[in-house]
């Protein structure tokens, strides 16, 4: 029988129960537990929902969630950690974020970008990662690059097409977090001491 450890120190916010970080922290928050709650010291990786801050916001349909995002950003700056979210995210300008190779903010935070199909994601995934209390020379190793095996829209033409022999992603695929990017995660807001 394997046992796992699961890490105390620090707390996912706005995950998905079915996800890996039930299976890594002790201490998450999903749609059953309201995230806006957390008034805790520790460390987090925060996962808001993206559709409010998306090319794709004016589809979105549910306005209560457009308050997260923020939510979570001063939750990084206060306690320290890492929140993740889509690569061009207008949640970056809203809260006057620092964008990748923009240096450093008030808070000591950066922005980050990668790509999560170098942990595992069939497809190429590129995120922004808002990173406080670590700085990138302290970051834990990355992965080596890795190559897509899916794409995360299809047809179109121009930037948007797929590729030739390469898979479209399902809607449940290009959710999915791999499990090494969230346990990297974990470690990276395990690594900083906030603010």
């Amino acid at each position: 029988m394997t046992f796992v450890t699961l890490n105390a120190g620090v707390v996912a916010l706005y995950v998905d129960a079915r996800g890996p970080y039930p299976g890594i922290v002790r201490d998450w928050y999903d749609d059953t537990r309201d995230a806006m709650t957390y008034r805790g010291t520790r460390p987090v990786v925060a996962h808001p929902p993206c559709g409010p801050w998306s090319m794709l916001s004016h589809l979105h349909k549910r306005a209560a969630e457009i308050a997260f995002a923020p939510h979570a950003v001063a939750v990084v700056q206060r306690c320290g950690g890492v929140l993740e979210h889509p690569r061009g995210s207008g949640l970056w300008d809203a809260c006057r974020l620092p964008k990748p190779g923009a240096g450093v903010d008030a808070h000591g935070g950066y922005t980050l970008e990668v790509a999560q199909c170098d942990w595992g994601h069939v497809a190429r995934k590129r995120t922004w990662l808002y990173i406080v209390g670590l700085s990138v020379s302290q970051l834990p190793p990355m992965p080596s690059p890795r190559q897509p095996t899916h794409w995360a829209s299809g047809g179109g033409t121009g930037r948007g097409k797929t590729p030739p022999g390469i898979k479209v992603c399902s809607a449940q695929q290009r959710r999915r977090t791999p499990v090494a990017f969230a346990r990297w995660l974990v470690e990276v807001a395990a690594m900083s001491n906030g603010t």
